[in-house]
This record gives structure tokens, C-alpha cells and sequence, in this order.
């Protein structure tokens, strides 16, 4: 007697959908990344204040970088020369990051060709993880430069009454995360 049997449709093994989900996961993650972190360090794209205090001066045109520091320094009792001065330092600081942003750009590219390549080369992606963070770090001294010649500017009187109200304001974004948290999801 002979045994016929019928041609078996392919399905996957039950195993190797989570394994495949799992791997598609992690690569669109790779491939976002970049986009996230150019994002979040991008004032012109409303995440630079991501970047540490200060940062959202830092990012537009001059005459937004003008209202950014009269709002900064509004009862503060700044003078006229202290207020052209620190526009003067924001304004500068702006357009050396303005061209840092370009280069930041340039390595967000290639970031994306390199993980849509068929083989991620990974000596590749970390030369240009290295050349990211060197850009960051540039652009965070740079931030840091235009705060100490402000801080110049300004009394110490002026400076801890600055403080006290970045303190109050970080409370109070802190209590509206913290409540949003809370509040049931419609």
C-alpha cells in the first residue's frame, strides 16, 4: 500500500514570527534614532531645550533671540547696555550654532544611509557615533561659552534671582509632567 500525502502549505514556524517582529523592531529602531537625537537637540525644531539651560535662546532669528533675552532678563532690573550685550553674546552664539546644526545635519545622513544599507557596517556606525558625539559636545561647549560671557554681564545679585526663577519654572514643569501622568488617558 501507498501512502499519499498532500503538499503541506508553508507556514512559518511558530517561533520564528516573534523572532522576525523582533528584529524588523530593532532595526526601524536604528533607523529612528538619529532622527530622535537630531530632534531633541534642535531649537530650531522646538527641542532645544532639551539641551541644558539656555538653549532655546540660541535657536532663530535675531529678532526671536532679542525677545528670548528681554524675557530672560524681564525683573531682573537689567540696564539697556546689559540687555544689548547678552543679545549681542545670544546673536553671536546663535550663528556658530546655526553652522554646527548644518554639520549635525550632514551626520544625521549619513547616519540613515548607513543603516539602510543591506549590511550595516559596524566599525562605520561607531566612527560616526564618535563623530556625533564630538559635534554635540562642540556645540555644548559653545552653549556653555555664551552662558559664562552672559553670567559676566549680569550681577551676582541678578544671576541668583535668574536661578531662582529657573528653579520655580523647572518645579512647576515638573508638577504639569507629573499631572499629566496621572490624569487618565481619553
Amino acid at each position: 500500500m501507498q501512502v499519499v500525502t498532500k503538499p503541506r502549505s508553508w507556514r512559518p514556524d511558530s517561533s520564528l514570527v516573534p523572532r522576525l517582529m523582533a528584529v524588523g523592531v530593532l532595526a526601524a529602531a536604528a533607523v529612528m534614532a538619529p532622527f530622535a537625537q537630531a530632534q531633541m537637540h534642535r531649537p530650531d525644531m522646538g527641542g532645544g531645550h532639551h539641551g541644558g539651560p539656555g538653549m532655546m535662546m540660541f535657536g532663530g532669528s535675531p529678532e526671536r533671540i532679542g525677545r528670548a533675552v528681554d524675557h530672560m532678563l524681564d525683573g531682573l532690573n537689567a540696564t539697556d547696555a546689559q540687555r544689548t550685550q547678552i543679545k549681542q553674546i545670544a546673536t553671536t552664539a546663535a550663528a556658530d550654532l546655526k553652522a554646527q546644526r548644518a554639520s549635525a545635519r550632514d551626520l544625521h545622513e549619513k547616519s540613515m544611509q548607513l543603516f539602510a544599507a543591506p549590511t550595516v557596517d559596524a566599525a562605520a556606525a561607531e566612527a560616526l557615533r564618535q563623530q556625533m558625539l564630538a559635534q554635540h559636545d562642540q556645540a555644548s561647549k559653545r552653549v556653555l561659552q555664551a552662558m559664562l560671557d552672559a553670567s559676566k554681564v549680569l550681577t551676582p545679585e541678578q544671576r541668583a534671582k535668574l536661578g531662582e526663577r529657573m528653579k520655580q519654572r523647572r518645579a512647576a514643569m515638573q508638577e504639569r509632567m507629573e499631572r499629566r501622568h496621572r490624569e487618565p488617558q481619553k
